[in-house]
């Protein structure tokens, strides 16, 4: 969340991807500048996570919202509705069919209790 920012994330949608090994260096940093970083000016916080594994690589990313609906102005009108960006047909190994939407039952970081 940005500093300053006192919107607490209530929702995180979660979007993964695999790669083959050769192509996971360049898709990182594509999925970094042209996907995860534009995701992060608009949601309250996103994460970007990478798995490397003997025959693929995982990418996980996750974003930060307060509510279903400020996620579905970023999103659309279905929010579990994959936007694959330009060239992720490139580098995927198929490309995903939905995200996780899920409701932040305890978020310690922000209980300051």
């Amino acid at each position: 969340m940005a500093d300053g920012d006192d919107r607490i994330a209530r929702i995180a949608r979660i979007w993964r991807g695999r790669t083959v090994p050769e192509k996971a260096d360049a898709y990182a940093d594509y999925l970094l500048e042209v996907g995860v970083r534009p995701l992060a000016k608009k949601a309250l916080g996103a994460q970007m996570f990478r798995e490397a594994r003997k025959t693929e690589s995982e990418f996980v990313t996750i974003s930060y919202w307060e509510s279903v609906e400020a996620m579905s102005r970023f999103a659309g009108p279905d929010p579990r509705r994959i936007h694959h960006l330009e060239r992720d047909a490139e580098f995927l190994i198929e490309l995903p069919e939905g995200v996780q939407v899920l409701e932040i039952v305890l978020d310690r970081t922000a209980d300051k209790e």
